[in-house]
């Protein structure tokens, strides 16, 4: 038997009932999935990424295996409390911290900085939130010559610092002539202060963004870090004073700290 049509089926179909607890607001045209659509300007990075991050950490274990089986670690004799190590060198890692204590008071080369330095780091998030060429190295082509004229100038003018500081010795020349404070802590703050802003006010000309000012900010950082980690590892002989790598007294091995 056939079924008579409404003659309003939209009427029919959304009919007033008082057992319904819903509504119709709106129809539009639009697809009835949303399928492969992510969120605007996003890239899919699994598992790309996640394989990376896997072949990274394998790399590091075998070079780390490799060392072990490679580099001769014997235990030491007991420590003598009367006789101290020359030169007594922190690991490798904290080789940075080390060169810096050479250059000023403890506390701001050990404490005050490097808090100022992860306080920066962590506040990166907040002052670069730009989506603009999000996960671009460098952002742009800008963004390459900045870095790569930054970290020359970084390089040259830390290790300027580490020769001016040992040969010359400026903080020594004016011990008793000014306070312990300007000489120690004052003094050395203010020309790493220097140092640092010396390349943020020369691309301030060319009016940067926020991400521009960051990528000088960090490469300062990095090249730093590594001229200061380097510095005291490979040059700094017995008496943690400056030689050639192959220059040592004594026979003295830098890597042996390995």
């Amino acid at each position: 038997m056939a079924q008579e049509t409404p003659a309003n089926p939209r009427k029919e179909s959304f009919a007033k009932n008082a057992t319904k607890t819903y509504s119709l607001v709106e129809l539009v045209r639009a697809p009835t999935q949303m399928v492969d659509h992510g969120p605007d300007n996003s890239i899919f990075a699994f598992p790309f990424v996640a394989i990376v991050e896997l072949l990274l950490s394998l790399g590091v274990t075998v070079v780390l295996l490799a060392m072990s089986l490679i580099v001769n670690a014997p235990l030491e004799e007991i420590a003598n409390p009367n006789t101290t190590t020359d030169p007594a060198k922190a690991p490798w890692y904290f080789m940075g911290l080390q060169e810096m204590l050479e250059h000023g008071h403890p506390t701001l080369m050990a404490v005050i900085i490097p808090t100022i330095l992860v306080l920066f780091v962590m506040a990166i998030p907040y002052l670069d939130n730009s989506r603009d060429t999000a996960g671009v190295w460098f952002s742009h082509k800008r963004g390459k010559k900045i870095t790569l004229y930054t970290a020359i100038y970084t390089l040259v003018m830390q290790v300027a610092f580490i020769l001016l500081d040992n040969f010359i010795q400026p903080r020594e020349a004016l011990r008793g002539i000014l306070p312990d404070f300007v000489v120690q802590v004052l003094l050395p703050g203010v020309i790493m202060a220097v140092i640092v802003l010396i390349p943020v006010f020369v691309i301030r000309r060319s009016k940067p963004s926020a991400r521009e000012v960051l990528l000088v900010l960090f490469t300062v950082m990095i090249v730093s870090a590594v001229v200061f980690t380097l510095t005291g590892f490979l040059f700094r002989g017995p008496g943690f004073k400056l030689y050639l790598p192959w220059n040592m007294p004594n026979n003295y091995n830098p890597f042996s700290n390995l």
